[in-house]
């Protein structure tokens, strides 16, 4: 009996050989514990410095123009250490969101020995991210940047110069969120001191000339309003995210993933580190990690195989049209 082009398809998937596991290199030794991750993109690199600028430049500003001059000590002295507290959150949060590893999958492991390992069954198949020769997990997506597939990748982003994914989303909200706070804040008083100031002598108010204070808390309303609107608008979407327990890359393509959605509020707690407390506001703390076994996502049922296809065919236009070379049925 002929078979099928659908069902070729799916016995020659199974096939390690069909993967062509000679063209990748074995899997590299993992570094040492507590190795740290940092994405060498000169994009990104420049971006977090800007980043840490402008916040630096804030702080510059709020100090040395608005608070240090005024003559009110209680106000400056409470403004001064909850502008300051939230600017260091927000660097913390930013560090993290760089530093951590967003959910990497093993480079290298589409070999020939580590597909046999899987003991693949009828009705199973693997995917093979062509870039990094790595298997792909369900919903792991390749990043052009970092060179490597991530897990629940929701996108890559140069401010933190980092794809953020599942081991570092709580720390690019908590970024989002502290840089929102401060900038609503400077605006604030940004507010006040101009008040201040029409009121008060100009020479007064400010250590500086009246022109280049001007100058100065203009700059830093601009500034602060600018990105109160970007990081208010990106931390809505990323809790929003994290609620439906979906992606920023698979909302994009519009297709229901054959999978089981984890609760909103489970999903919340995973990515927060637990039940609510204040430590979901602590960049310092990890969020929720299991163990994750070696095969997890990496072997998948081809009852769903045609809806994958369309997935990995909107994902392979995301990312330069690249397929996987283990989707071979037809569209």
């Amino acid at each position: 009996m002929m078979l099928t082009p659908t069902r070729h398809s799916r016995d020659i998937e199974r096939k390690p050989e069909y993967l062509q596991p000679e063209k990748c290199a074995p899997p590299p030794f993992p570094g040492p514990a507590g190795t740290m991750w940092f994405i060498r993109d000169g994009c990104g690199i420049a971006c977090a410095i800007v980043t840490w600028f402008l916040v630096l430049y804030a702080e510059f500003v709020v100090l040395f123009v608005m608070l240090i001059p005024s003559r009110d000590y209680v106000y400056s002295v409470i403004n001064g250490i909850v502008f300051n507290l939230l600017a260091f959150l927000a660097l913390a949060s930013h560090c993290r969101a760089m530093l951590t590893d967003p959910g990497a999958v093993p480079k290298g492991n589409a070999t020939k020995e580590f597909i046999e390992s899987l003991q693949l069954k009828p009705g199973q198949v693997v995917y093979k991210c062509p870039k990094c020769c790595s298997i792909k997990p369900d919903r792991a997506h390749h990043c052009s940047v970092c060179k490597r597939c991530i897990r629940k990748m929701d996108h890559h982003c140069p401010w933190v110069n980092n794809c953020v994914g599942e081991n570092n989303q709580k720390y690019f909200v908590l970024f989002t969120m502290y840089i929102a706070l401060i900038s609503l804040h400077a605006l604030i008083m940004v507010g006040f001191h101009f008040l201040h100031c029409f009121e008060e002598d100009w020479t007064k108010c400010s250590s500086f000339s009246p022109p280049t204070t001007v100058i100065l808390l203009i700059l830093l309303c601009f500034e602060a309003l600018l990105f109160l609107i970007f990081t208010s608008v990106m931390f809505g979407t990323q809790v929003h995210s994290i609620c439906t327990d979906e992606t920023g890359i698979e909302r994009l393509q519009r297709k229901k993933q054959p999978r089981e959605r984890t609760g909103s509020c489970k999903s919340v707690q995973e990515a927060f580190g637990g039940d609510f407390s204040l430590n979901w506001f602590n960049p310092f703390t990890r969020p929720c990690q299991p163990e994750i076994p070696i095969d997890k996502g990496l072997v998948r049922q081809a009852s769903s195989l045609s809806d994958m296809d369309n997935m990995e065919t909107t994902e392979s236009q995301l990312e330069t049209k690249d397929r996987d070379s283990v989707e071979v049925l037809d569209e």
